[in-house]
């Protein structure tokens, strides 16, 4: 399977040629001031992500940096420097085939919004949500 995407002004362009994992929501507080909302995202190897044009990279932590666009300035990947890399899905064309699974860091959500929906809620990072989504 191949999911392609890019930024909002088309200047960045990727293809992932391997599995997705299930959209996951991070409410964490660095997220949402990256991208002014939570972040859905889903995950793939590393290997299997080909980007075709530059990205700038913001090291937002000591352990991740962010991919984003140098012209419009779109987020497009959480790089935490383990097997995968996780793609904002917001960023896919089309139907890439998975659905938003739960949400985590909920205990940083902003307080302008509850979440709603039913799906598995963490406080903290994946630990607490069921194994085939953790």
């Amino acid at each position: 399977m191949s999911v392609t995407g890019g930024c909002l002004c088309g200047a960045v362009r990727y293809r992932i040629d391997g599995p997705l994992s299930p959209v996951v929501a991070c409410h964490c507080s660095q997220c949402r001031k990256a991208s002014g909302h939570h972040v859905a995202s889903a995950s793939a190897p590393r290997d299997s992500i080909a980007v075709a044009d530059e990205l700038r990279w913001f090291a937002s932590s000591a352990r991740a940096r962010r991919g984003f666009c140098p012209v419009c300035g779109s987020n497009l990947f959480w790089d935490g420097q383990g097997p995968d890399m996780a793609i904002h899905a917001g960023s896919f064309d089309g139907d890439p085939g998975v659905r938003l699974v739960a949400h985590i860091f909920c205990a940083d959500k902003g307080a302008y919004y509850e979440i709603a929906g039913g799906l598995p809620q963490a406080p903290a990072g994946r630990s607490g949500l069921p194994e085939d989504i953790a």
